[in-house]
């Protein structure tokens, strides 16, 4: 396990577009100042037993808790690199929701929004389908003939 000052040096040589802040307990939270959304806090309670966690809400392959973080308590200097650089790669790219056309051999039009979690196939203004996943929404259309417009 990497202690405090090793990840302390990490984070400072390696992402020198993060602010370090001074928190309660002697722990240390890293901010980005240019994130794209409200939330800007990457790490959050470097604490000096070594402990830690980073904000990856949203981003696929982390296990985290309630508040989106993962804890990278022991992570490799590569692993934490790794999730650092993932969790500011997710604050600075703006995430546009699915929302597309789809045309039928016949002529039909169906629309796929995502919304909330779900990806939901629409009939004009009626939803026809709900799935979990865009690559179920999609099987569905191909399945029933439909194309992307």
């Amino acid at each position: 396990m990497l202690t405090f000052e090793q990840k302390q040096e990490i984070i400072e040589r390696e992402f020198p577009q993060l602010v370090k802040k001074e928190v309660s307990m002697k722990r240390i939270n890293y901010h980005l100042e240019e994130s794209e959304y409200d939330k800007t806090v990457v790490v959050q309670h470097l604490h000096p037993n070594g402990n830690a966690f980073v904000y990856v809400e949203g981003l696929k392959g982390y296990e985290v808790d309630g508040r989106g973080l993962t804890n990278v308590r022991e992570a490799t200097e590569e692993q934490l690199i790794r999730t650092i650089h993932d969790a500011i790669d997710g604050l600075l790219t703006v995430y546009e929701p699915v929302d597309e056309m789809w045309e039928g051999e016949d002529g039909a039009s169906l629309r796929v929004k995502e919304e909330e979690g779900w990806w939901n196939v629409y009939f004009d203004d009626q939803i026809e389908e709900s799935f979990g996943a865009y690559d179920e929404a999609v099987d569905y259309l191909e399945d029933e003939g439909f194309l992307k417009k």
